[in-house]
């Protein structure tokens, strides 16, 4: 039997944190003087009230939160929290469709960058920080935020952290699951801190600053500029935001490890390895066809190359140049790049580096046992044998992936849309990326996709988000016998 009033109940809890964040937008607002901060005021007031009333109906819940419990609420909690986020750009105005707030305000949460604002900087400052702060907040996961909280009221947390991670390798920094997400959440605050330090010494202003350095941590690609980052001609920030998506699509247990010096356990994993590896080669290789065949400087050519191929490959989205205006070549990288994604255990979205390393690892290891089938060669990863049942388990993502790709690819076009255009809307949207190719590109935006597409692609960043199995496992019927 499914406990529904401790879903209900942390639901309520939750609500009350988007409130509280929504109260220290609402400060930015009153700062500048503008006309959204009503608008942030009263839905605050919303998430609030609602929070209070789902606490006091289920104060005698028990406290117990099993599997399935898990996967109900993190599934919840993104379109909760993007439903209820959406209500400032509505009331004030700034965003009047709500499916648009919606799909804006969900493309936050789930750090996708997809947008339908065709002049951001007309969006008032206390909007702006709160669309950079759905994103911050999306980045190390709601849930994760949760897990040190909700033990205080005698809720554990375990079951939530494996629904909101389950990746193939969810390494944990400390044995008590509370303890990890604290230390997580460090780490993340620490480097968004740093961001900040060098942007502004960079020449940004403190506001975007302080936005900038969330969305990149986030992955999530939010700028205050319509330009993206193209907007800051300044080699000195193309080069700290580099660092910084590098940084937040590496698996957070690693930069535990540097943070404490301990550099050989960064170096030995495969994952990192494998992630620095296509880092450098896609650069090489895209610096060589900037450099010959557009007459870039060569310092232009790799520092486009670079940030490009960070930004794709972490999922974050950014964009100092329209990288479809480039040689077909290029082009057909950078889309590769979207299904490759950050590391386990980073605020990446997509695939995943490590799901990648182990289908080429498989794959090789596939021709040695064609040619001894009597031997037993299994698939190693960081000197440790893999269980075949991981295997399985990505194989099986992966031919989910590829299907919800193709037939949402499909769905697309339905409404008109080229190939260009739908298979760039669905790699973007389900490996929330954000920008992608054909009318969806860098210097493009969704705000001409119809309203039930807006709606589907919404679903694909949800899905995408919780890689796939969280939220597909609740359309099981088994899932919901007792």
């Amino acid at each position: 039997m499914i406990n529904k009033k401790i879903i209900i109940q942390v639901m309520g809890l939750l609500l009350l944190i988007e409130g509280f964040f929504l109260g220290i937008s609402s400060l930015i607002s009153l700062y500048y003087k503008e006309y959204d901060l009503l608008g942030i005021l009263i839905t605050a007031g919303i998430c609030f009230v609602s929070g209070l009333i789902l606490q006091l109906f289920t104060k005698n819940a028990e406290k117990n939160i099993g599997k399935r419990e898990g996967y109900i609420i993190v599934s919840l909690v993104w379109v909760i929290f993007s439903a209820f986020g959406a209500l400032p750009f509505v009331i004030s105005g700034a965003i009047p469709s709500y499916t648009d707030a919606f799909f804006e305000t969900i493309s936050g949460f789930t750090t996708t960058g997809a947008s339908i604002l065709n002049d951001i900087e007309a969006v008032p400052h206390g909007l702006l920080f709160w669309r950079s702060l759905t994103q911050w907040l999306g980045g190390m996961g709601i849930i994760v935020l949760s897990i040190a909280i909700l033990p205080i009221f005698g809720i554990g947390g375990m079951q939530l952290f494996v629904a909101e991670v389950p990746g193939p390798t969810p390494d944990k920094l400390h044995p008590r699951i509370k303890e990890t997400a604290k230390r997580l959440w460090g780490i993340y605050i620490l480097f968004t801190f740093a961001e900040v330090i060098l942007l502004k010494i960079g020449g940004m202003t403190w506001f975007d600053a302080v936005n900038h350095s969330f969305t990149t941590m986030a992955t999530g690609g939010y700028s205050t500029k319509q330009a993206s980052i193209a907007h800051f001609d300044s080699p000195f920030i193309h080069y700290v935001i580099t660092l910084f998506m590098f940084l937040a699509g590496t698996n957070f247990t690693l930069s535990y490890f540097a943070l404490h010096l301990k550099f050989g356990k960064v170096f030995k994993n495969e994952e990192f390895r494998f992630y620095l590896g296509f880092t450098i080669f896609f650069t090489a290789a895209i610096t060589i066809s900037l450099w010959h065949f557009h007459d870039f400087t060569a310092e232009k050519s790799f520092r486009e190359s670079l940030f490009q191929v960070v930004s794709i490959m972490t999922t974050t989205g950014f964009a100092t140049a329209d990288y479809l205006m480039w040689k077909p070549f290029v082009i057909v990288a950078i889309f590769a790049l979207m299904f490759f994604g950050g590391s386990a255990g980073s605020t990446g979205g997509s695939m995943k580096i490590v799901r990648v390393a182990l289908l080429l690892k498989n794959s090789y290891q596939e021709l040695k046992r064609i040619i001894h089938p009597n031997a037993i060669i299994p698939v190693r990863m960081n000197g440790k044998s893999v269980p075949p049942q991981i295997i399985s388990n990505i194989l099986a993502f992966v031919v989910f992936y590829m299907l919800i790709s193709i037939v949402s690819t499909i769905i697309m076009s339905a409404f008109g849309y080229d190939l260009d255009t739908s298979l760039g809307a669905v790699a973007a949207t389900l490996g929330n990326i954000g920008p992608g190719i054909g009318k969806v590109g860098p210097v493009e935006n969704y705000a001409h996709i119809p309203v039930f597409g807006k709606w589907f692609l919404s679903f694909l960043m949800l899905i995408g988000r919780l890689e796939l199995f969280t939220v597909i496992v609740l359309f099981s019927p088994s899932f919901w016998k007792k």
